[in-house]
């Protein structure tokens, strides 16, 4: 199984290795006001893949943070749940 992984790994790295060879040639990448920015293709394919990636990841944060919030408030109401059984209950011989 690991052979395998590894397989799929070189083939990932060996694919995404010949489309940045391949992807070599100046683009201008256009803003506001005329300005622009001049890389090579791959670059700009990166640095805006890059970019989704970490507001991607920032957006998903408020969520993450309501869930731990969330999960903290239930474990809480758990462990009172618990604990008002023990006292309503006798214990079991």
């Amino acid at each position: 199984m690991r052979t395998l992984v590894w397989l799929v790994r070189g083939f990932i790295f060996l694919f995404l290795f010949a489309f940045a060879v391949k992807n070599t040639d100046p683009v201008q990448v256009r803003f506001f006001l005329d300005t622009g920015w001049q890389a090579p293709l791959v670059i700009v394919v990166l640095a805006f893949f890059a970019a989704g990636a970490f507001f991607g990841a920032v957006s998903l944060l408020g969520t993450l943070f309501g869930l731990r919030r969330e999960n903290t408030s239930l474990r809480r109401e758990i462990a009172g749940l618990k604990a008002e059984s023990r006292a309503v209950l006798p214990p079991q011989p």
